[in-house]
């Protein structure tokens, strides 16, 4: 354990010594961390393990912490207790929340509180997967050159040793061949499936969210980020073996802890050219979609629509987005990150005479896909369903002689327009060329214009071939097809030989380096501890006298800075009817060096023993930057305290046999 720390801060001192505005980047070095802890439970570290903190988890250890854990659209979640109670994140929860509403109870707002199993609500099509099976398919595929034939040939053959047929969309079991190490090395993981989700509890979205948009992604933090399901088979609550007790103790200061979950994509294994090209191309491209699409819907929702609950979901979602790219951004666009994954690039190669071959070539790819920057950044998110222009989807419908009378308005519909005018007028600047008429005024007349004088605007489309929004779009479409076409191959051969720099880099390097995260099952350690920002050292703990601080200083005293009703820490009365009731100084919120990624969202986080202490909800903003490379000294990982769990179920929300049924008392 003492290793590790000391690690930790060694990384501190040199990186802090060294980035900046001026350093020697001849002096940079990569360390061996660099590509990260999101381990494989096929392939666990054991010497590094015991090397690092002394701990040699055997077989059994491994199995208990993949079977406990789950799978659910876009997070993570775990068996909390034998009763198929599950824990996850409230914003992982919260569509189901607003899916389970009965008209006029808002209760995103309020919260849901189950009093007994017979009230839990079932969410509609919301499922959990527990990997139950792994299976290495490496050399399978190779000898069938990878084919698709070949993938589903396996995935059938695993289902049918399960009694499922392939293709049953309703099977209580599925099977995902993940590509690993950009499909250096393959694993079939098969998964039950459970379809029986129901909502057991969910707090207010005030608590859930405790400080709205301004405290995503920072620390010290004091969100309430949990929420309950419970999973049922043949109308019963499913009776689990493997689920993580809660830890009668909690944690403290340099304690071990793993989080347990499904980080979803990094992109770690990328060569330099590659980069550089996300830091130049990839990302101001999609946050300026970000940007405004997060826009129109905050201007919508300040008129006060009738669906407000559904809206905030959506902004939400781009709110979290924003600052997520926004952070990787700032991260890759500082010199020294970008030297130090240089550093650990010549390493490889050092290594390996075939990767040099192959980030040459790769080198020559990203170049293509340079010079079709400005298609790249105008194109991409044309036609968008949910983000997109409904005007300009129809006149592409009637262009293709398809009815656009199915393609429905949204409100945001003039400023959607406006963005993607915007978007295509950058185009034909940047390639010198003279736009179409209807839009070589300013982006909000254009889109004005279009929306008064197109018959396939409004709520009764009718198709014309000459309508002057189908003459845009058909000037757009050779364009988008030429460009399309040269993407798509760039693409296909970036990704052929990034497969083989995976297939290298694990041959040199063995499970020492982890693979990027592909939305599968993984585990990572860490230590709790704080670390130094903005000139002060953040508490490796926060509790709930910061809670009540947070909305007596912003809401109270500080209620003239903001409008009525609309301060992100305002506490609901129930929770300032339960404050001399509270224990304050238990902990809501915690931070680790885990190794943590958007995915892990809801990812339970556990000691040695494999009991709960909290749950993975964020991270910190100076750690966006480990989309591209861990670097344990910028930001930490975020997580609830359990202990805030029980503390508020019983104190605040009146649910002593939930609290009880997470300890296990009475059993």
């Amino acid at each position: 354990m003492r290793r590790f720390v000391l690690l930790v801060l060694a990384f501190a001192a040199s990186a802090s010594a060294q980035s900046g505005a001026s350093f020697d980047a001849d002096t940079v070095r990569a360390y061996p961390l660099d590509g990260g802890k999101m381990w494989l439970f096929e392939d666990p570290p054991t010497d590094y393990l015991a090397e690092t903190y002394d701990f040699t988890p055997d077989a059994a250890w491994f199995e208990r912490a993949r079977l406990a854990a789950l799978r659910m659209p876009g997070c993570s979640a775990s068996f909390v207790s034998p009763m198929g109670l599950v824990a996850t994140n409230h914003h992982c929860a919260q569509s189901s929340v607003v899916g389970v509403s009965e008209e006029g109870e808002g209760l995103l707002d309020a919260g849901f509180s189950a009093r007994a199993r017979s009230e839990e609500r079932l969410v509609e099509g919301l499922y959990m997967d527990q990997l139950v099976e792994i299976v290495d398919v490496t050399d399978e595929l190779g000898m069938a050159s990878g084919s698709e034939s070949a993938r589903e040939a396996i995935e059938a053959r695993l289902l049918s040793a399960r009694g499922v047929e392939a293709g049953d969309e309703d099977a209580d079991y599925v099977v995902q061949l993940v590509d690993l190490y950009d499909g250096g090395k393959v694993s079939a993981y098969v998964f039950r499936r459970y379809r029986d989700v129901r909502l057991a509890f969910a707090p207010e979205a005030r608590l859930g969210y405790f400080g709205g948009d301004f405290d995503n992604f920072t620390y010290p933090r004091y969100a309430l980020d949990f929420a309950f399901f419970r999973i049922y088979e043949d109308n019963m609550p499913l009776e689990t073996e493997h689920y993580f007790p809660l830890s009668p103790e909690g944690v403290g200061t340099g304690d071990l802890v793993f989080v347990i979950g499904n980080p979803g994509s990094t992109n770690r294994g990328f060569t330099v050219d590659q980069l550089e090209y996300a830091r130049d191309v990839d990302l101001p491209g999609t946050l300026g979609f970000i940007n405004s699409r997060a826009a129109a819907l905050q201007a919508y929702l300040a008129t006060g629509p009738d669906n407000p609950d559904a809206v905030r979901s959506r902004l939400f979602g781009l709110l979290n987005a924003q600052k997520s790219y926004g952070g990787r951004l700032d991260g890759i666009s500082d010199p020294y990150i970008v030297a130090r994954r240089a550093a650990a690039q010549e390493a490889f190669l050092a290594e390996s005479a075939e990767a040099e071959r192959l980030v040459a070539e790769m080198a020559e790819v990203v170049q293509g896909k340079r010079q079709l920057k400005p298609e790249t950044q105008a194109f991409s998110f044309l036609f968008n369903r949910a983000y997109g222009s409904a005007l300009l989807r129809r006149a592409r419908a009637v262009m293709m002689g398809e009815d656009p009378s199915g393609i429905a308005e949204t409100p945001y519909e003039a400023a959607f327009l406006e963005a993607e005018i915007e978007s295509i007028q950058g185009y034909y600047a940047a390639r010198g060329l003279t736009p179409p008429k209807t839009i070589q005024t300013g982006a909000d007349v254009a889109a004005a214009w279009m929306l008064e004088n197109s018959a396939l605007a409004g709520d009764s489309p009718e198709a014309d071939m000459e309508d002057p929004v189908v003459g845009l779009v058909q000037d757009l479409a050779p364009r988008i097809q030429e460009w399309a076409a040269s993407f798509q191959a760039l693409n296909q051969e970036e990704a052929r030989l990034a497969a083989e720099l995976g297939r290298v880099r694990y041959e040199t390097f063995g499970n020492a380096v982890p693979p990027d995260a592909t939305f599968s099952p993984r585990f990572t350690d860490g230590v709790v501890m704080g670390y130094p920002y903005n000139g002060t050292q953040a508490p490796a703990m926060t509790t709930l006298y910061g809670l009540f601080d947070h909305h007596y200083a912003y809401c109270v005293a500080g209620q003239g800075s903001v409008s009525a009703g609309e301060c992100d820490w305002q506490l609901p009365q129930q929770w300032l009817d339960a404050e001399s009731r509270l224990d304050l100084s238990t902990p809501v919120n915690f931070t680790s060096t885990s190794d943590t990624i958007g995915g892990n969202s809801g990812s339970p986080v556990v000691n040695r023993e494999l009991q709960l202490v909290g749950l993975n909800f964020d991270r910190t903003i100076e750690g966006l930057v480990r989309d591209y490379l861990y670097a344990p000294e910028r930001g930490r990982n975020v997580m609830v305290d359990t202990r805030v769990v029980l503390e508020s179920l019983r104190e605040v929300y009146g649910l002593p046999a939930l609290a009880d049924e997470l300890t296990g008392a009475g059993r």
